[in-house]
């Protein structure tokens, strides 16, 4: 079988700057969308307050889906949407020299489309271990895999050729190339632990980590509970990695022994978003990025995680507006912030326990509450109660 424009190119280092951007939207079209192309979910997602969007090409890619990705590829460079794509789920960059042609075979139709859509990332996986044993060996060889996509990206990116054949796509020869995103895996059997994805990305140059929040929580056991869980997990990113542009994946998930099963709606999972947004809000101001939602529920959890970044940027702003002002009262009493703050602490406790114990004076010593019993009733309740499942 003949070579790939993918293999051959040398495992190198390079370093990147810093920036600040934050964008939410679905992996896909809305499951609101009324229409189903490309374009039509581009408008929901704008109505919906979102920016971004992933189209999901994981299988086989028709000529007529090319109609769909200019016009959308059209509609994000003449606004500020973000658009990206995910290559096939199914990989096997690590099998044998067939199965790993195949698989270079389908993220090229991928990266074709890519640049028709102005994606921002091309997302890829890398698949089972296939031959290699995890470490040094596996890693190298998927560094050179990639430096090759890399590579081939920027050859069909911009050829100077065919400027007037891609007169109407002005980004194919003004904007930067799509960055290659390597996806951490979700499953023990698989490339792509943390570790492994930030060491490749930190040796080719072009590619940029996707962190799948889900797959990282289920392969560390429940990994990703509080707020300083991902403040660890993005130091160590900062750290090894040394880049700021992050994209990432973030769904419910069931898993079990280290192995994520399948996606949920947020709310039923036990990876929660709220200490990502409390993160993000806190801390995240030296990095760019993407958040795709992978949820059963699409935009739905999109626009829940939006809200809890909100609501998470909001309480941060009262707490510094409440820091300043306390700054001030100090000053002009003439006393230290943080003994004011002690004051402040102890008259709030001393009115709280003025408040338990008014209450219960009010209620006479040995008298006890009566405590009546519904009555079972075999009729329908139509009482109003809480909905579980309310997506928002």
């Amino acid at each position: 079988m003949a070579e790939t424009p993918f293999e051959g190119i040398p495992f190198r280092a390079f370093s990147r700057g810093l920036g600040m951007t934050l964008k939410l939207g679905p992996a896909g079209v809305p499951l609101s969308c009324k229409g189903r192309t490309i374009v039509e979910g581009m408008d929901d997602i704008t109505v919906l307050g979102l920016d971004a969007m992933e189209v999901q090409t994981v299988r086989t890619i028709q000529p007529q889906h090319f109609d769909q990705y200019w016009q959308a590829g059209i509609l994000s460079w003449n606004s500020d949407f973000e658009m990206n794509m995910h290559g096939p789920y199914y990989a096997e960059l690590l099998g044998n020299k067939r199965e790993r042609n195949r698989t270079l075979s389908k993220m090229e139709t991928s990266l074709q489309a890519g640049k028709i859509v102005n994606a921002r990332h091309l997302t890829f996986h890398v698949g089972p271990y296939g031959e290699y044993d995890p470490g040094d060996e596996a890693n190298e060889q998927v560094a050179n895999i990639f430096s090759g996509v890399v590579e081939r990206v920027r050859e069909v990116w911009g050829v100077a050729e065919e400027e007037e054949d891609y007169a109407a796509f002005p980004w194919v020869h003004e904007a930067e190339p799509s960055l290659v995103g390597i996806e951490t895996s979700g499953r023990q059997e698989l490339w792509g632990t943390v570790e492994e994805v930030i060491e490749v990305c930190n040796h080719v140059e072009g590619t940029v980590p996707v962190l799948n929040m889900g797959h990282i929580h289920a392969r560390g056991h429940g990994r990703l509970r509080t707020s300083e869980d991902y403040s660890e997990l993005f130091d160590q990113v900062r750290k090894t990695y040394g880049g700021s542009t992050f994209y990432c994946h973030f769904a419910g998930v069931e898993h079990r022994m280290g192995n994520a099963l399948h996606y949920t709606q947020i709310k039923k999972s036990d990876l929660k978003f709220e200490p990502f947004a409390e993160f993000l809000a806190e801390e995240g101001d030296w990095m760019d990025i993407t958040i795709i939602s992978d949820s059963p529920l699409l935009e739905h959890d999109a626009m829940y995680m939006l809200q809890h970044y909100d609501k998470a940027r909001q309480r941060l702003l009262e707490i510094k507006a409440r820091d300043e002002r306390r700054v001030k009262l100090a000053t002009a009493q003439g006393i230290d912030p943080e003994e004011l703050k002690k004051r402040e602490e102890d008259e709030a406790e001393a009115r709280k326990s003025q408040l338990s114990s008014d209450t219960k004076e009010k209620v006479p010593a040995g008298v006890k509450k009566e405590v009546t019993k519904k009555k079972s009733s075999s009729m329908i309740s139509f009482e109003d109660k809480e909905d579980e499942d309310d997506i928002f």
